[in-house]
């Protein structure tokens, strides 16, 4: 079975481009109409290439293959970078529970974008279901900024009692404040603006820090961890006084820059950097359940999932004018 359906693509000067495209419906696949997309920063570093762009989904399944058990017609589902997996290698092995191992070994991963569509051929198995009363347009942001961000809070030994720290209010950091204070740490907003004051104590922050203060001498009680989630231009020698000795810095926002690492006085204080990125299958389907429950929703704002649509929202993102994730919907 084939399925026709419109997709935004990349271009090699940059602009977004409108194609028809064909997918054909494998026995462990879905076809999915998309309802929602989330804007990821991550999302320019594939305007230039002659690919689907999105990936933060959420959609619909309206058919199903042959061998499908996990998803219904009818079933709201979320789906991001992955289209398929194969099931046997250490990332499937580490990532995935019994259930995914099980399944049938592709032979490699199938990383893919295309949520700014109007529909989506998928592999079932790279799905997450949308717990029922859990708005889409909430969803969508958690597929890749919401991941990243709760990967980082909850696979890294980190406990109640510890001091969270979060750098940069915005899509991502205003996701980790809500998260972080859900699971009941102890959080600390850190931004460059005095204005994201009452946001970042509204969102769960048990104390906030313009960085001018900081720079002025400010004495702060360190943090244990810390995440990154502003500008990727990151000074890392501006940041030692505020991480305790044996703290983990989180560098979550994405460069494609080398980031010079000051070593001795890192290694003076016993500070780690530790990588970040999206979180396994598993993982993401507990944050989905676990914002359901809190009910936990990202602060969004949103534009019709079209050409222009993705256009304008492009536009408002660079200038900084997201409070604080841009979802597309139909």
């Amino acid at each position: 079975m084939e399925f026709k359906f419109k997709v935004l693509y990349g271009s090699p000067n940059g602009k977004i481009v409108e194609k028809l495209t064909t997918r054909r419906l494998g026995d462990n696949d879905v076809f999915i109409e998309t309802t929602h997309s989330g804007l990821c920063g991550t999302d320019e570093h594939f305007l230039h290439c002659e690919q689907a762009l999105g990936h933060e989904g959420v959609g619909v399944v309206k058919h199903i293959g042959s061998s499908v058990t996990s998803v219904k017609v009818g079933d709201r589902v979320g789906f991001g970078f992955i289209r398929r997996v194969c099931g046997r290698c250490d990332n499937c092995l580490s990532g995935c529970d019994n259930h995914c191992r099980e399944k049938r070994a592709y032979g490699q991963h199938d990383f893919d974008v295309g949520s700014f569509s109007h529909g989506t051929v998928w592999n079932a198995d790279a799905v997450y279901s949308i717990p029922d009363g859990y708005d889409s347009a909430h969803a969508a942001p958690l597929i890749c900024a919401g991941a990243s961000v709760w990967s980082c809070l909850t696979n890294n030994g980190i406990r109640p009692s510890d001091r969270i720290g979060v750098v940069g209010i915005g899509g991502l950091g205003h996701l980790a404040i809500k998260l972080a204070a859900a699971l009941g740490y102890n959080v600390v907003a850190f931004s460059g603006s005095e204005r994201k004051r009452e946001e970042a104590l509204e969102f769960g922050a048990s104390e906030f820090y313009p960085f001018p203060s900081i720079q002025r001498g400010v004495r702060i009680k360190p943090v244990k961890h810390l995440l990154l989630c502003g500008s990727s231009d990151v000074d890392y020698a501006s940041l030692l006084d505020l991480v305790d000795t044996n703290g983990v810095i989180y560098h979550i926002s994405v460069t494609l820059e080398p980031t010079p690492i000051p070593l001795v006085p890192l290694g003076q204080k016993g500070i780690r950097i530790q990588g970040c990125f999206i979180t396994s299958r598993r993982n993401l389907q507990e944050l989905l359940e676990f914002a359901a429950r809190h009910d936990i929703k990202p602060t969004i704002v949103t534009f019709p999932l079209t050409k222009n649509g993705l256009e304008e929202a492009f536009e408002k993102l660079r200038a900084g004018g997201i409070r604080y994730r841009a979802v597309l919907k139909h």
